[in-house]
């Protein structure tokens, strides 16, 4: 399992419809330690309580079970591609 850089700048609607895409686990992990299960739902509200709440993730990284989703998340990341959309 390979572990990538998070984008600071990408849309969280369409982050969770990659997320529900995806076909095994997404982790994220903090430079603190912090390990969470993305594709948790209620780990998907504690982050985006975060977020709201103004707390600052300085560095952090996702990783994959299923290497398909590492290419959902890359193309989400890097062209803005969300698994279903027609644009």
């Amino acid at each position: 399992m390979n572990r990538f850089n998070l984008v600071h700048d990408v849309d969280i609607a369409d982050f969770m419809k990659t997320l529900d895409a995806c076909k095994g686990d997404v982790y994220l992990e903090t430079a603190d330690g912090d390990v969470l299960n993305l594709k948790s739902k209620l780990c998907q509200f504690m982050g985006i309580a975060n977020i709201l709440s103004g707390a600052k993730i300085s560095e952090a990284y996702v990783r994959c079970t299923n290497p398909e989703d590492e290419t959902l998340l890359f193309r989400l990341n890097l062209y803005h591609e969300v698994p279903g959309d027609k644009k």
